[in-house]
């Protein structure tokens, strides 16, 4: 366990950066970055300073192209070294700090919408056989009249339209799905489906259930969100890399019973840590409030923290929280806490536990804008119970009783407040912080500051270097 919560970070220090294997040789940069569609948007938006941001494989790059882009703009281009959060989503806050006008976004991304910056996404165009992806379709689906959507990862986009051209012909039923950047205008239309910045259009009688699903992209996050997501439909695949089709069988309902007793976990909780994992995607505030309400009608203590991407070193410091949601994009909201010392949920999994009114019909949502007011799946919260009338429930876990209703305050359900006592026998008031009691109930306090106690001593040189390699310990070795 000590392991998982601490490294001695040797291996981040002496790590190497490496172009992407499949990406375009050093000649062919300008088509791989797409460098004119890049240089138009620029000129066309009379940006004068614009923000670059590289996933850590195509980072060695960077600098070529950050040269070619301002040769071709005039404008001063700034390469974002590191992410606050994930690389799939645009990190708005980093390109604030040099007060950057736009973003280009470089690689794979999660298409979430963002807040404040105008924004281009240059995926990388990754190499395809599509010849050899249409023959696996074949055999994967040989029945002509099969009802299939295709879907792909965001580098392999750029070659659906020839995939298209010799699949339609021979499968009337197919759909491609599109790439949407951002929250494309209007409403939907019966039978559009608008999810994870894809959009199409199914026109069977029994809407997407009578689909199966066609992923053409390497197995990772975002074919996970798929497959809960869209959890009716059967998934088939084809990797691009290894040039295999296969069907799916990902026990998805295996997946979906770890998430619920997740559920569960959040039911019995008593003191919630809300992780901010992202910045940029347009209404996290909102839902951020959405969440702190939940929790105080339900009548649990909430904490937000930003610890910017999260591990188990940094969440092992909060011992009084029961459980983390995490508010990320809809790929990083499903984050794996087998290794962490508490688990971490998603905001639809916090609201299955709190919302009384919201029930459990099967479909998965890890999109947190799909629970905000006016969208569509937006369960308004029920009036509030008192509490002789509650129905108590029983936990799952412990076989402890629980109650499950909403409240008007918390207080009502939590112990008279203890913040102010009386300090001494003239019955004056001192108020006592919650935290600093919980923390001095703690073994170990930080650093003590002995104040008065150290003598003071002059300045002294100390060791050069990095913390792995100071410069004197060659020469006593």
């Amino acid at each position: 366990m000590a392991m998982a919560f601490s490294s001695d970070g040797e291996a981040a220090l002496r790590r190497e950066l490496r172009a992407a294997v499949a990406a375009a040789p050093r000649g062919d940069l300008d088509g791989f970055y797409e460098m004119d569609r890049a240089a138009a948007f620029v000129r066309d938006g009379g940006f004068r300073k614009v923000a670059l941001q590289f996933p850590d494989e195509l980072l060695a790059d960077a600098v070529e192209v950050a040269a070619r882009m301002e040769a071709a703009t005039g404008a001063g281009m700034y390469v974002l070294g590191d992410t606050t959060y994930g690389s799939c989503c645009v990190d708005e806050v980093a390109a604030e700090h040099v007060g950057a006008e736009a973003v280009l976004h470089y690689g794979p991304a999660c298409l979430s919408p963002c807040r404040k910056l105008p924004v281009l996404h240059i995926f990388g165009q990754q190499p395809l056989d599509v010849g050899c992806c249409a023959e696996a379709f074949r055999e994967l689906y040989p029945e002509r009249q099969s009802r299939v959507v295709v879907l792909s990862d965001v580098v392999y986009a750029h070659a659906m339209g020839e995939l298209e051209q010799q699949l339609c012909p021979e499968y009337p039923n197919v759909i491609f799905s599109r790439l949407v950047c951002g929250d494309p205008p209007g409403p939907t239309v019966p039978g559009e489906e608008r999810k994870f910045g894809r959009q199409f259009l199914v026109e069977a009688a029994g809407g997407l259930q009578d689909y199966a699903m066609f992923y053409v992209g390497a197995e990772g996050l975002a074919l996970t969100s798929f497959m809960l997501t869209w959890n009716h439909c059967p998934f088939s695949s084809f990797n691009p890399v290894t040039g295999c089709g296969r069907r799916e069988t990902l026990n998805v309902n295996r997946a979906l019973m770890r998430r619920l007793y997740l559920v569960e976990r959040a039911r019995d909780a008593g003191v919630v840590g809300i992780l901010v994992g992202t910045l940029g995607v347009a209404g996290y505030l909102t839902v951020l409030q959405h969440l702190r309400e939940l929790l105080c009608r339900a009548g649990k203590r909430s904490y937000t923290l930003a610890v910017g991407k999260p591990n188990p070193a940094k969440l092992a410091n909060f011992l009084e929280v029961d459980i983390f949601v995490l508010v990320a994009c809809a790929q990083n909201s499903l984050l794996d806490s087998s290794d962490f010392y508490r688990p971490v949920v998603t905001p639809y999994e916090l609201e299955l536990a709190c919302n009384p009114a919201r029930e459990w019909t099967g479909n998965y949502l890890t999109d947190f804008r799909d629970l905000l007011p006016g969208a569509c799946a937006h369960v308004e919260l029920p009036p509030a119970v008192p509490t002789a009338e509650a129905v108590p429930d029983v936990s799952l876990i412990t076989g402890k009783m629980r109650a499950t209703h909403l409240c008007d305050s918390p207080t009502s359900q939590l112990p008279p407040s203890t913040t102010l006592a009386c300090r001494d026998q003239t019955q004056a008031l001192a108020e006592i912080s919650p935290a600093a009691s919980f923390l001095e109930s703690r073994s170990w306090r930080g650093l003590e500051q002995q104040l008065g106690q150290t003598p003071v001593s002059k300045a002294v040189q100390g060791r050069r270097g990095i913390a792995i390699a100071y410069e004197d310990e060659g020469c006593e070795q």
